[in-house]
């Protein structure tokens, strides 16, 4: 099982354009992050979580060269926009749609964004989608089960939060992304996974994202493996912050590798 950090950055990724962006040192290539989202490979499969709008520009970068299912975690502009270059894998799959799992609020952006994508509508060249509510718990194709859960992002939004459980190795993968909290259900849905990747935006408090306090808060109830940040600003420089995190704990960056339990330094 393995998941590639495509992005880790915040809404307007990092650094900000027209910003001193004071306390980053831009000369760390860990400091500069794409929009947040990730791709994993579990049993033999290949499932994207989100896309933004350097979602094409990763998959090069990173060497993504399959997408057969999609998790849309919510329907913000920094997840969702890179969309329509999944025409490509489309095409790679011989035109056939690519189905999406996602909310309610998710699957009625996906239809009002990109409704010349939308099965039977679509034709060849184009994104071919189609979305779906996501279930509580769920098996693909490959045989890899998908449970989630809703987690509050601010008081009038929520996202999906994702768990990956590979058929073949058993390892778990807990995907937490843009959410004010962890409610009890999702703690105890993701306990004890091999990986957590989870919101962390900065250090300071936030209305709709958990900053470092509440992600580690979070990390020990969950007692993942190990636990990643990610969707992060940029007050969060990636030596000084790593340099204050407790063991088991550490920053993610774009390009980030997980493997069967094996952090892949570059």
């Amino acid at each position: 099982m393995r998941i590639t950090l495509l992005g880790t950055g915040t809404s307007q990724g990092v650094p900000l354009i027209g910003h001193p962006n004071e306390g980053l040192d831009l000369s760390e290539p860990k400091n500069w992050r794409n929009r947040s989202c990730a791709h994993i490979v579990s049993d033999g499969a290949h499932i994207q979580i989100d896309a933004g709008p350097e979602f094409r520009l990763a998959c090069l970068k990173f060497c993504v060269s399959a997408v057969d299912f999609f998790f849309l975690t919510h329907g913000h502009s920094d997840h969702i926009l890179g969309m329509d270059d999944l025409r490509r894998f489309c095409d790679l799959r011989g035109g056939a749609a690519i189905p999406v799992w996602t909310t309610p609020e998710g699957k009625a952006r996906v239809e009002a964004i990109f409704p010349y994508g939308i099965r039977p509508r679509s034709e060849r060249g184009y994104v071919a989608l189609e979305p779906r509510l996501a279930e509580p718990d769920a098996t693909l194709a490959c045989g890899t089960r998908v449970q989630t859960t809703l987690l509050p992002h601010g008081p009038r939004f929520r996202s999906l939060g994702l768990v990956f459980t590979e058929k073949k190795s058993g390892q778990r993968i807990a995907y937490f992304t843009d959410c004010s909290e962890v409610p009890d259900e999702a703690v105890a849905l993701a306990r004890g996974a091999d990986l957590l990747v989870i919101d962390a935006l900065h250090r300071n408090p936030h209305p709709t994202h958990l900053n470092f306090e509440k992600a580690l808060e979070a990390s020990r109830k969950i007692r993942a493996a190990l636990t990643v940040f990610t969707h992060m600003t940029y007050r969060a420089d990636y030596a000084r912050e790593s340099a204050a995190l407790p063991p088991g704990v550490r920053l993610g960056y774009d390009g980030f590798v997980w493997e069967d339990g094996v952090v892949s330094e570059d």
